[in-house]
C-alpha cells in the first residue's frame, strides 16, 4: 500500500482523520476503534481521538503499546507525530504502574512498579487514609472494603489501577435464552450483539466481566444485557432510569429467556420484590425522606449475593449510586449506554467504578446494515411573536431560553407536521410542562410527564405501540429507555440547552428498525438564545453522520 493510499492522518493533538472513501476504510476503522474515541462521523472524513482514557480502555482488554503503534503505522499516510507517540507511551506507563491483587485476611496488596512512584503515592494525603501498612520496597496493604474508593482516588491523580483481585461468583442461577420467543418469533443475538457479549467477558477470570458496552438506541442493548446474564448464570441486579424501563426489562426477560416469573422481581415504588433477578430504578435507590436522611433502599445493592450488576443508561448514573458502587467492587458490573458523554464530565468515574469501554459500534454502520432505521433530521426556524419580544429582552438568560422555547408558533408547526404525516406514529417531545399541556390540548393527544402514574404511563405506551394512539406527547421522561419501535416521526419542541446526551436519546426514540425512513424535527425560535444552543445539537447530529437540513418558516407559512 502506497502512503497516499493509506486512509488515516494522525495529527499532533491526538486526533485522527479517517477517509471514508478509502478502499481500506473498514479495516483501518476496526484497527483503531479499540484505542480511540469516535468524535464525529459525517459523510467523508471521520474524526477519532486518542486520550489517556482511550488508551487505558485498550490496555484493559489486553492491547499493547507495540500493537497500537503498529496499527497506526500500518494505516497512517504520514509519520506519526512524536508528541502522540510520547502520550501513548506515557498512558501505557501509567496503566501498568499500579496493580491490585488479593492479600490475606480481607486485605488487598498494592504493587507499585517504581520506587519514585511508590514514594509519591504513599505520601499522598488522600492515599494515606487507605494504607494499613507499608511493605517496602514497592508494596503496601489496604482493606478490601476500600477497593472502589482507592481506584477512584488514584484515577483522579492520573493513575488507573490494574485491578486483578477478581470477583465473587454470586449465587448460581441456571437459565438459557430462547431460540423462539413466547410469541412464536425466531430469536437470536445479532452478530454485533454476540461480539459485544464476547468482548465483555474477554480478559479471563480476573479482568473479564466488567465494563461498558456502547450501542445506539434501538440496537438492542437489553438483549446484549440478557446475553451477558446467560453467560454469568448468577443472581443479577438491574438498575434502570424509570419504572417503564423496569417493566420493559421484565417483559423482555419473560419473552426471550427461560426464566420463570418467580425468578424475576420488581423493586419500585409499587412493589418491593427481591428475587434472583431483581430490576429497580436509580430513583428508588437514591430516595430519602430529607436531604440529610439516609438512602432507604441503597442496601438493595447488598441484599442478595448478586454476581452481576447491570447499569442501564450508565451515562446518567447518579452520584449516590456511584458512591455505593465503590463499595461493591467484588461484583461483576455491566454498563449499557448509547453514549459515553456525561454532561457532568465524570467519564473517568465511570471507567474506574464500572469498568472500561468493552465494545462500541458507530450508529451509521448499524443503519447501513439495516439494524436501526435511517433517519433524516430537520431544524425548523420560526419567527418570534411580536408581543413576546419585550418580555424576552428584559429577562435573565435562563428565562430568555424558556420564553424562546415556549414560542406558541411551535404549536402550529407541530400540528402541520402531524397533518403531513397522517399515516405515521408521532412523538412530540419537550422540556416545559405548560407548553406540552398546551400542545396536547390543541392536538387532543395524551400527555406523559413525570407526574403521570406508572400504570397510566404503561397503558399509554402500549396503546401507542398498538397504533390505537397516533400521537403521543412526552416530557423529558421520554429521554431514556422507552421502547417505542413503531415511532417514526419525532417533533422536539424544546430541550435542555445544548445537551448532546439528550439529543442522542431523543433521536434514539425513532431509530428502532423499520422499513420506512424516520424523521426527527427540531423547532427553534430564530434570533434567540435557543438558536445558539440548537446549533450545538445540530453539530452533534451532523457529526454522527445524519443528514441535517434547515428550513425557515415565515408568518405567512404559519398562516397558510
Amino acid at each position: 500500500m502506497n502512503n497516499i493510499d493509506k486512509p488515516i492522518i494522525v495529527q499532533s493533538d491526538g486526533s485522527i482523520l479517517l477517509e471514508v472513501q478509502s478502499s481500506t476504510y473498514e479495516k483501518a476503522r476496526d484497527a483503531i476503534l479499540p484505542f480511540t474515541e469516535l468524535i464525529k462521523s459525517p459523510e467523508y472524513v471521520h474524526t477519532y481521538r486518542i486520550t489517556p482514557l482511550s488508551i487505558w480502555n485498550a490496555a484493559s482488554i489486553g492491547m499493547s503499546y507495540d500493537e497500537i503503534i503498529e496499527r497506526l503505522l500500518r494505516y497512517s499516510r504520514y509519520d506519526l507525530p512524536s508528541g502522540v507517540i510520547f502520550r501513548i507511551k506515557d498512558a501505557f506507563a501509567r496503566w501498568g504502574a499500579i496493580r491490585l491483587t488479593k492479600g490475606d485476611n480481607g486485605t488487598l496488596v498494592v504493587e507499585v512498579n517504581s520506587p519514585r512512584l511508590f514514594v509519591e503515592i504513599t505520601s499522598n494525603s488522600r492515599i494515606k487514609t487507605f494504607i494499613l501498612r507499608l511493605c517496602p520496597p514497592q508494596r503496601f496493604i489496604i482493606p478490601c472494603g476500600v477497593r472502589g474508593r482507592f481506584k477512584h482516588t488514584l484515577i483522579k491523580i492520573g493513575y488507573p489501577v490494574d485491578d486483578l483481585v477478581g470477583y465473587e461468583p454470586g449465587e448460581a442461577l441456571s437459565f438459557h435464552l430462547r431460540n423462539v420467543t413466547t410469541s412464536g418469533k425466531p430469536f437470536g443475538l445479532r452478530q454485533y450483539q454476540v461480539e459485544a457479549v464476547e468482548q465483555f467477558w474477554s480478559g479471563g477470570g480476573l479482568r473479564g466481566g466488567q465494563g461498558i458496552i456502547v450501542l445506539p438506541c434501538g440496537a438492542g442493548k437489553t438483549i446484549v444485557g440478557m446475553g451477558v446474564m446467560a453467560e454469568a448464570q448468577t443472581y443479577t441486579l438491574i438498575l434502570c432510569t424509570n419504572v417503564a424501563a423496569v417493566h420493559q426489562w421484565i417483559s423482555e426477560l419473560m419473552d426471550k429467556t427461560f426464566l420463570k416469573k418467580a425468578d424475576i422481581g420488581e423493586y419500585t415504588g409499587i412493589k418491593k420484590e427481591i428475587r434472583p433477578v431483581t430490576i429497580t430504578t436509580y430513583q428508588i435507590l437514591t430516595y430519602r425522606k430529607s436531604k440529610d436522611a439516609p438512602f432507604e433502599h441503597m442496601n438493595l445493592m447488598k441484599a442478595r449475593n448478586w454476581g452481576l450488576l447491570i447499569y442501564d443508561e450508565v451515562h446518567v448514573l447518579p452520584a449516590p449510586v456511584f458512591r455505593a458502587t465503590t463499595e461493591i467492587q467484588a461484583k461483576r458490573r455491566l454498563g449499557l449506554t448509547a453514549t459515553l458523554i456525561r454532561e457532568d464530565g465524570l467519564e473517568e468515574d465511570t471507567f474506574s467504578l464500572i469498568g472500561p469501554k468493552c465494545y462500541d459500534v458507530p450508529w451509521k454502520e448499524l443503519e447501513q446494515k439495516g439494524f436501526i432505521a435511517e433517519a433524516l433530521c430537520c431544524e425548523i426556524r420560526l419567527p418570534f411573536p411580536q408581543n413576546k419580544k419585550i418580555e424576552y429582552d428584559t429577562a435573565s438568560d435562563r428565562t430568555q431560553f424558556r420564553i424562546a422555547s415556549e414560542n406558541p408558533y411551535k404549536d402550529i408547526v407541530a400540528k402541520k407536521i402531524i397533518e403531513n404525516n397522517r399515516d405515521e406514529p408521532v412523538l412530540v417531545i419537550g422540556q416545559y410542562i405548560n407548553q406540552l399541556k398546551r400542545i396536547a390540548s390543541l392536538l387532543k393527544a395524551p400527555l406523559i410527564t413525570g407526574a403521570t402514574t406508572d400504570y397510566k404511563r404503561d397503558r399509554l405506551y402500549q396503546s401507542f405501540r398498538r397504533g390505537d394512539i397516533p400521537v403521543l406527547i412526552v416530557s423529558k421522561v421520554a429521554n431514556f429507555a422507552i421502547d417505542l419501535p413503531d415511532a417514526s416521526v419525532a417533533i422536539q419542541v424544546s430541550g435542555t440547552f445544548g445537551s448532546r446526551q439528550e439529543e442522542a436519546q431523543r433521536l434514539g426514540r425513532i431509530l428502532r428498525p423499520k422499513k420506512r425512513v424516520s424523521r426527527f424535527y427540531t423547532l427553534v425560535t430564530e434570533q434567540t438564545s435557543e438558536e445558539i444552543f440548537a446549533h450545538k445539537r445540530q453539530i452533534f447530529l451532523a457529526e454522527q453522520g445524519y443528514r441535517y437540513t434547515i428550513e425557515e418558516w415565515s408568518c405567512e407559512d404559519l398562516n397558510s
